[in-house]
């Protein structure tokens, strides 16, 4: 196809020529003249920056000689920041940059190169104060002007312009320090010996703490389209954080970490950043997560972050993988006008061996080498609106298919089903071995045990215990919902079978990890049917603590009441169930004469009236056998004087009527210390004796009292008759 041929005048050709002719005359007039100014231009500008740095930060900057190298170079030597009443921040002896000219006339400023020789970042932390203290410092505003919204996705997308504006097309560095002093007592130091950039190729090596190590960071960068991929490993050994290790107790190395970013723009109104992040044969050791190392052998995530005007979110299409497993997670944090959390987790139906070999090493020490077969697939929603907490929503769901356990790890998961050798622990250290089986003459077969106690406990403790499987999802939520009203770990979500896991199968340590062991091994147990309900019920009571060095509800009627299991009335039955959250607790019930303490009388009329709705016992106006319990005389001896109070009851109600377990928490110790037991104290017996106050009762009090006494003999007689 031949193209027309367009004429144009020969005038109008000439007048194109004169216009760009005098076009191209005014650039080269404009440019000599910027050129001829250009010295004084740039005083002004560095004169400016030193001045504002002065007035807005409390910077001392000081350049020693300053000026243009080339057409678009400034070169400059003996640089120095100090903040004030700081140490030096910076020195830099001699510096060179280079801008682009083109964007530099629409009022961006990318750089093309960079030299830069002998250099130091010093950062100093000394008490609560820093040294790069200025970069938090806001300027200070007009009180009359009106605050803007910030829109996220805008400042996302110019934070990361700017970053990437700073990466130059050239680069070399030789001998830059940056070190980091922490109160004397951790450092940590890098010296970038040599560090270029040579057509988008990055290579750099760097010595960690002068001779501990050698880094190298390698890659390509493309700042133009916004792409990077960089690799960071050691010479001959694994990357190690140190400075980690001195200040937070925390060891962690690895072979090699990769980052990879492939795209950052803006898609339907949210700014999207897609990249992967990958790490080699990671080690974490950190007491409050486990006792032992963690390896991490092989993880990688493929990760799309969506940045929205008030929310930053990992997107659901990101992808986690653990060697030959995966999961797809989604995050999502929302800043205004409420904040919000979302989580979701889903793992699509997979091979149960290849999930259970993903774990990372010694994440779960008693599923060592275990061996399944099927499929499995998860699924996790979360969603807490700070504005109304009690609205939380949580489910989680482990769907197994034609899943079977086909040989155990290191730990029998059926070994309660035969007699075994239970070993309480207390403040970490391990009491006396118990036996659990017929030999132990202190051991009680469940259909031994009088209905009082059992329908008692598991009214306080978990009423649904024969209904779940291992847990209860709406307990878990309302304790979610009160711990973060209460800002404070005050309510819990075991059950039984948690419980009963925790201690025969579980190293006493508190940790993280141990907790989610605790929770795989009840799901493991409970929808494998490995263990009767029954038979988990019959151990657990058989090991629970009921007082000083006491286990076990054989021991427990013994000690208190001089009585077997099989005997106890309702009211006995009430108060065993009553001590289970503070055992040690059980002796400060107790009058004088045996009796228990009158702010008991609520808890029993609480217990016993949900029993009697559920037809587990009679309804009782008296208290539910309240008056009839008698510390066997033996005991009375060690009792604390009547006018001694201690407050071991306090009645938090869940779903279900179900107690919740409030009084085994240590107030004094913050949620993270809870959870993970990091207290650097010995602990001590939470039982705490409040101070004597006056008991002296009322004439209306002492009638109350006669005429309960009197209704109950009544009522004896009644039933003796």
């Amino acid at each position: 196809m031949q193209l027309p041929q367009i004429k144009i005048p020969k005038k109008y050709l000439k007048i194109g020529a004169w216009v760009l002719g005098i076009f191209a005359l005014l650039l080269v007039a404009g440019g000599a003249v910027a050129y001829g100014k250009r010295e004084a231009l740039l005083n002004k500008m560095v004169a400016k920056a030193i001045a504002k740095a002065e007035k807005d930060y409390n910077l001392s900057v000081k350049i020693g000689e300053y000026g243009f190298s080339g057409l678009s170079k400034v070169h400059m030597s003996n640089i120095s920041v100090v903040p004030k009443d700081r140490d030096t921040l910076t020195t830099i002896k001699d510096m060179t940059i280079g801008v682009k000219i083109f964007p530099l006339l629409f009022g961006d400023v990318k750089l093309s190169e960079v030299n830069l020789n002998d250099g130091n970042l010093n950062v100093v932390m000394r008490d609560t104060l820093t040294n790069i203290d200025f970069i938090l410092k806001r300027k200070k505003k007009d009180s009359t002007t009106a605050k803007s919204k910030v829109d996220l996705s805008e400042l996302a997308s110019n934070l990361l312009n700017q970053v990437f504006y700073k990466i130059p097309d050239d680069m070399e560095i030789k001998n830059f320090m940056m070190q980091l002093n922490d109160n004397d007592t951790a450092s940590v130091k890098f010296l970038t010996t040599t560090a270029t950039i040579d057509g988008g190729e990055l290579k750099s090596t760097i010595k960690v703490n002068d001779t501990a190590a050698v880094w190298h960071i390698n890659g390509n960068l493309d700042p133009s389209d916004k792409q990077l991929d960089v690799m960071l490993f050691a010479d001959g050994k694994k990357v190690e954080l140190p400075y980690l290790e001195n200040k937070l107790h925390t060891k962690i190395n690895f072979d090699t970490v990769k980052t990879q970013m492939k795209d950052a723009s803006f898609s339907g109104g949210d700014y999207k950043i897609s990249g992967s992040w990958a790490i080699k044969n990671l080690l974490i050791n950190q007491p409050r997560i486990s006792a032992d190392d963690i390896i991490v052998p092989d993880a990688r995530i493929e990760a799309d972050m969506l940045i929205g005007e008030n929310f930053v979110c990992l997107d659901s299409t990101s992808t986690v993988y653990l060697r030959d497993a995966y999961v797809h997670p989604y995050l999502k944090y929302t800043l205004s006008p409420n904040k919000i959390y979302e989580m979701k987790l889903t793992a699509q139906e997979q091979d149960a061996q290849a999930i259970f070999d993903s774990f990372p090493l010694g994440l779960f020490e008693s599923l060592d080498g275990i061996k399944v077969q099927g499929k499995l697939k998860y699924s996790l929603d979360f969603y807490l609106d700070t504005a109304v907490p009690d609205s939380v929503r949580f489910n989680s769901t482990l769907t197994p298919s034609n899943f079977k356990v086909l040989h155990f790890g290191k730990t029998d998961l059926q070994k309660i089903n035969s007699d075994f050798i239970y070993t309480p622990y207390e403040y970490g250290k391990p009491m006396r071995n118990i036996t659990i089986g017929p030999s132990n003459p202190n051991f009680t077969r469940l259909d031994d045990i009088s209905p009082n106690f059992k329908n008692a406990l598991l009214t306080a403790e978990d009423p649904s215990f024969y209904r779940h499987k291992g847990f209860v999802e709406e307990s878990i939520r309302k304790s979610i919902a009160v711990n973060f009203k209460e800002k404070k770990f005050k309510r819990g979500g075991s059950t039984i079978s948690m419980q009963l896991v925790k201690n025969v199968f579980l190293s006493r340590k508190k940790t993280l990890v141990r907790k989610a062991e605790e929770i795989l091994i009840v799901w493991l147990i409970e929808n494998n049917h490995l263990v009767s309900k029954s038979r988990m019920l019959e151990v657990y009571f058989n090991i629970i603590e009921m007082g000083n060095n006491v286990y076990g509800i054989g021991e427990a009627s013994r000690h208190y009441f001089a009585k077997s299991p099989s005997e106890l009335t309702l009211g006995e039955g009430i108060f065993l169930a009553n001590i289970v959250p503070k055992p040690k607790a059980a002796l400060y019930k107790f009058m004088s004469n045996g009796t228990l303490k009158g702010y008991l009388l609520p808890y029993f009329r609480y217990i016993g009236n949900i029993m009697a709705r559920r037809g587990l016992a009679p309804a009782d106006t008296t208290g539910y056998g309240f008056y009839d319990v008698r510390l066997r005389e033996g005991l009375r001896q060690y009792l604390a004087p009547d006018s001694t109070t201690l407050d071991t009851n306090s009645v938090d109600i869940g779903e279900d009527d179900m107690m919740t377990p409030e009084g085994m928490q240590d107030k004094s110790k913050s949620l993270f210390d809870r959870l993970f037991g990091g207290s650097s104290k010995k602990e001590k017996d939470t039982v705490k004796v409040k101070p004597a106050v006056d008991t002296v009762k009322t004439r209306k009090q002492l009638r109350q009292e006669r005429r309960e006494e009197r209704r109950r003999k009544r009522e004896q007689e009644k039933n003796g008759n």
